[in-house]
């Protein structure tokens, strides 16, 4: 099942229904408990919750104001996405969004690695947007004590893979804001998703929307 919700922060316009210049779909990518939905909802909704894994995909949509424009943002958590037995959906997942942003553990190495030999693969072979918009997110930098990542590691992928690169904590929220502001602000200075992102275009976010099935959808790790 796919879910819908808007919130506020301090880059929210706080008002729904409120006409916007630009439509936008982020997709979150990356290992199963790396917090991907956490910082979704640290994001959204100004806290942060010990989530179980997301079964499928789920979404929010927030309203912001940022660069002098209103803009919508459909936020996609592939949670268990990238299990074989939810290949087929993949695609569609990946289709349109103009800014993916990959999500690793500092604490746990595998989540780091996995980036470049699952995810970064999937991407190519998915994405339907060659200027998309790539973000390196190291998540859980509270647990400072047991990191295993330096930050000069995620620095030299970062900029081997042509990402931006941030590192945030969804449970104290440090770059949390951020992370989301340089991916949207970048976007911004892209012509071409730009362009795709016009409220003058028609766009359906639900168009891809994957067909509910008997396992219930939680938000997630």
């Amino acid at each position: 099942m796919v879910k819908a919700t808007s919130s506020s922060s301090s880059m929210d316009l706080g008002v729904r229904g409120v006409e916007f210049d630009y439509l936008f779909k982020l997709l979150f990518v990356g290992d199963s408990g790396v917090g991907k939905s956490s910082l979704l909802l640290s994001f959204t909704s100004d806290t942060f919750e010990h989530l179980s894994p997301t079964i499928g995909v789920d979404f929010k949509v927030k309203l912001v104001g940022l660069g002098g424009k209103k803009l919508k943002l459909s936020i996609w958590d592939t949670g268990k996405a990238g299990q074989e037995r939810f290949r087929t959906l993949t695609s569609s997942y990946y289709r349109g969004a103009q800014g993916i942003i990959m999500v690793y553990d500092v604490t746990r190495r595998e989540t780091f690695t996995n980036l470049a030999d699952i995810w970064g693969k999937e991407i190519d072979l998915y994405s339907t947007n060659k200027d998309c918009i790539k973000m390196l997110v190291g998540n859980k930098v509270d647990k400072e004590s047991e990191r295993v990542v330096t930050r000069k590691e995620a620095m030299d992928f970062a900029r081997e893979y042509g990402c931006l690169f941030i590192e945030c904590s969804a449970k104290t929220r440090v770059n949390v804001e951020q992370c989301f502001e340089e991916l949207v602000l970048k976007i911004l200075d892209t012509p071409s998703l730009l362009a795709e992102g016009s409220s003058g275009v028609k766009v359906n976010i639900f168009k891809n929307k994957p067909p509910e099935t008997s396992e219930a959808s939680s938000t997630c790790c």
